[in-house]
């Protein structure tokens, strides 16, 4: 699938939104969020994008697959899947889950044999930051140094190889480029426009302001 195809499929869903107050997991605000969470309830869409996103690393001897929980779970299932299909050779599909104290990601129920001396591809849905990517980066990098690489769905923040712990290489079916604003310098803020609470933390944020 090209980026157009990618983003029609989106918009479809309603996985888009735009023109609205959001609060995004890293605390900065602005007005689009892409809702992945819109597009796993259709197998056979997520199943497409996970192809495309198997493509782009067909060549790369990719033997494990590893996801930050929750969202990212489906997307490495169905990305090794089809890289199972493609190479002809079982590829697996695994996760990694927050630490207790939210701040790292740890590899647990014994996944972390699977990685030990393999070739690990990391997905991740959206690129706001790059945190959970780069956190999953570091976790299998504790274990494995060999992470191939990072692929996404969407990276609409601009992120670059330098912002996910220096991957070589980092590919997104969708690139997009969204205003986004320390809360301190929020014109929305300023405008009184009223909060997402649907998507985002913007629930969260409006909890922690009372």
């Amino acid at each position: 699938m090209n980026s157009q195809e990618v983003l029609q499929l989106l918009v479809k869903v309603g996985a888009i939104i735009t023109d609205s107050h959001i609060v995004y997991t890293s605390g900065k605000h602005g007005t689009a969020y892409v809702n992945k969470d819109a597009v796993y309830p259709h197998t056979g869409y997520t199943s497409l994008l996970c192809r495309s996103i198997a493509e782009m690393f067909v060549d790369d001897n990719v033997e494990v697959v590893i996801a930050p929980a929750i969202g990212g779970v489906i997307l490495s299932q169905w990305t090794a899947h089809h890289l199972t299909e493609m190479n002809g050779r079982e590829v697996l599909g695994i996760y990694s889950e927050k630490s207790k104290d939210g701040h790292s990601f740890e590899i647990n129920r014994g996944y972390d044999k699977f990685i030990i001396g393999k070739r690990i591809l990391v997905v991740e849905d959206v690129l706001n930051t790059g945190a959970s990517a780069k956190k999953v980066i570091e976790a299998v990098r504790v274990i494995n140094d060999n992470v191939i690489g990072l692929g996404v769905l969407c990276n609409r923040g601009g992120i670059t190889p330098k912002d996910v712990a220096n991957v070589p290489k980092l590919k997104a079916l969708l690139n997009m480029a969204l205003d986004v604003w320390d809360e301190t310098s929020c014109p929305l803020c300023k405008q009184g426009v009223p909060i997402n609470t649907i998507v985002g933390k913007g629930r969260e944020f409006l909890a922690r302001k009372r």
